[in-house]
C-alpha cells in the first residue's frame, strides 16, 4: 500500500517555493500555482503532453488547464487532504526543468 506523504510546514513551502521561480501560493494557502505563455497553441499543447507523461511517470497530477498559448498548473496532494507536499514540489521542479526546451516563459 502506497505511504501518504505528510504535509510540509509553512516554512517548508516557504523555503521550497524560493526554490521555484514564478511559483507561487495560491491565495486560499492550499496550492503551488504556475502559468506558462508559450509561442502559439501548438507549443502550448507539446507543453501540456510533456508535463502529462511527468505526471504519469511520478503518479501525481495537478490541475492542468491549456489555453491558446498558455499552461497552468495547480499543484497539491489529494491523499493528503489537499495538503502541499514533497510530491507537489518534486512535480514542480520537473515541470521548471522541461518547460524551456518548448519555449515557455
Amino acid at each position: 500500500m502506497p505511504v501518504t506523504p505528510e504535509p510540509l510546514s509553512q516554512k517548508e513551502i516557504e523555503d521550497r517555493l524560493a526554490e521555484l521561480p514564478g511559483w507561487t501560493l495560491s491565495p486560499d494557502g492550499e496550492r503551488i500555482t504556475r502559468s506558462y505563455r508559450l509561442g502559439s497553441h501548438f507549443a502550448a499543447t507539446g507543453l501540456v503532453v510533456h508535463i502529462a507523461q511527468t505526471q504519469e511517470e511520478l503518479d501525481h497530477h495537478s490541475e492542468l488547464t491549456l489555453g491558446y498559448n498558455t499552461v497552468s498548473l495547480a499543484v497539491n496532494t489529494h491523499g493528503a487532504g489537499g495538503a502541499l507536499t514533497a510530491l507537489d514540489f518534486e512535480l514542480a521542479g520537473r515541470v521548471e526543468k522541461l518547460a524551456p526546451a518548448h519555449g515557455a516563459e
